[in-house]
């Protein structure tokens, strides 16, 4: 109800990442009442995700809260809770704060934007041993495995073991898996160039595995080539043509393409082979009897409803339509569609068709290198870095957050871009609880976090309904600004 008592249309949307709050910032504008639910306080920018992992960016940089992006939308609430379900015939979406309270918030229209999750092809066990790349607190654990890593192999005696703790595996040979690599190989043999003693970090192995024939393959044949290329002139070693058939504590057991199968030692491992929709898909599915494709997506309207409602959208990669990427742009693009199209009913006008404009892909290899394709234009190295950097500003929210990125860039790239003490002298608990020498237990302070992440002012934590105690997940981004 506004001011005068006059009953105006309800929005709810479920998540603040791509697709939801480009909708929440356009309805912001407009004489109705949303409401943006997000288990999480943070919009996250995902494609500079392993750049937290390598500790190139702080992690608020690219994960600013919500509340602050939204600060001057008044008609906009936002609420932390967890969705857990829908009611579509009394039009109510039900949440749960902190386990510890119900909500149940009506609507009148719903977008759905709640985004996917990691898939380990039917391995939930896995994600123990090889973390993936879809959260803050993944970037974070990975952080501390890989620069742990480092300095166990600096109190290692035994060569063997020390190869161990200097071999990092990628599975995956997508855009984050291929970023994640040429980063690590040029962290390796740049930014930590003689600041060991007992080994050389340019000897660390970056090991990429991947059931196609060559990275990139979704850039075309022309750009996977040169990406190759680049991959191998940065050391990363390439095994493509490789099926992953078992992930440990203690390394990955692989099938190559003749099927011999083989064992990959190593204690640290990263999964960026695959995506899944959030569970909420099959949630949101099952109410109204939707179809969904093999990821668990939503097959849905041209106009991206859910069939049978019409005030329900679903946008992002909870979507399945036309084929369409599971990129950011798609998201972007389907929740202005959305919130478009409220609009437009508002007014007693018809709602038209989603219209995908394909704004391209990029990727970047390692320093001053990347791919891109653009409506045909196929640019690689230099020319392909500064459009790879020009899109990721833009897109990148907050003008401060660009600003600051800039000048990380600028440091990490012309000169050796050293990382933050908090990145470099954190050792991996995680890792050591599964390390299965007699050492750990005779030294145990070793394995742990020396120098622990730490925003820059004290705040109360609070960990989120399926986050670890003891994680910043709530309140992280709002004080490392």
């Amino acid at each position: 109800m506004d001011s005068n008592g006059d009953s105006r249309h309800r929005v709810v949307i479920v998540g603040g990442g791509f697709g939801g709050l480009p909708a929440a910032r356009w309805l912001g504008r407009k004489p109705v009442d949303v409401t943006l639910i997000d288990r999480r306080n943070h919009h996250l920018f995902q494609p500079l995700l392993y750049q937290v992992a390598t500790g190139l960016l702080p992690a608020g940089q690219i994960a600013p809260p919500i509340r602050h992006l939204l600060r001057k939308h008044k008609n906009v609430r936002v609420k932390l809770a967890e969705v857990t379900g829908f009611d579509l015939e009394r039009r109510v979406v039900h949440a749960s704060v902190f386990g510890l309270a119900n909500l149940e918030l009506p609507y009148d229209s719903l977008i759905v934007a709640a985004g996917v999750n990691q898939s380990y092809f039917g391995h939930p066990e896995y994600a123990l041993y090889a973390p993936g790349m879809k959260t803050i607190d993944d970037a974070l654990e990975l952080r501390r495995r890989i620069f742990g890593a480092f300095e166990i192999a600096e109190m290692t005696q035994d060569p063997a073991e020390r190869e161990r703790w200097l071999t990092v595996a990628i599975v995956g040979a997508g855009p984050t898996g291929v970023e994640l690599a040429g980063q690590v190989r040029e962290l390796a043999t740049r930014s930590l160039r003689g600041e060991f003693r007992s080994f050389d970090p340019s000897s660390v192995r970056v090991i990429l595995l991947d059931g196609g024939k060559e990275p990139l393959a979704n850039f075309g044949e022309q750009l996977a080539g040169k990406a190759t290329k680049a991959l191998e002139h940065l050391g990363v070693e390439l095994r493509m043509e490789t099926r992953v058939v078992g992930v440990d504590a203690t390394g990955v057991d692989i099938v190559d393409a003749d099927g011999n199968s083989s064992r990959l030692p190593t204690y640290t491992t990263v999964w960026a082979a695959g995506v899944e929709a959030s569970p909420l898909a099959k949630e949101l599915a099952t109410a109204a009897g939707a179809r969904v494709d093999r990821a668990g997506r939503i097959m849905v309207e041209p106009d991206l409803t859910l069939p049978g409602h019409p005030e329900v959208f679903v946008v992002g990669d909870m979507m399945a339509l036309d084929n369409l990427p599971g990129v950011a742009e798609v998201a972007m693009q389907g929740g202005l569609h959305a919130a478009n199209t409220i609009v437009r009913r508002l007014k007693n006008k018809p709602a038209v068709p989603f219209k995908y404009r394909d704004l391209g892909t990029a990727a970047t290899i390692g320093r001053f290198r990347s791919v891109v394709n653009f409506k045909g234009l196929r640019l690689s190295g230099f020319p392909g870095w500064v459009i790879w950097a020009f899109v990721h500003l833009t897109f990148l929210t907050g003008f401060g957050n660009r600003l600051n990125t800039v000048l990380k860039w600028t440091r990490s790239f012309v000169g050796r871009g050293v990382p933050s003490a908090s990145s470099a002298s954190c050792t991996p608990a995680a890792i050591s609880a599964s390390h299965p020498r007699s050492e750990r237990q005779s030294s145990p302070s070793r394995f742990h976090c020396l120098n622990s992440f730490r925003p820059r002012r004290r705040a109360p934590r609070l960990t989120g309904p399926n986050e670890p105690a003891g994680h910043a997940t709530w309140h992280l981004t709002a004080v490392d600004r």
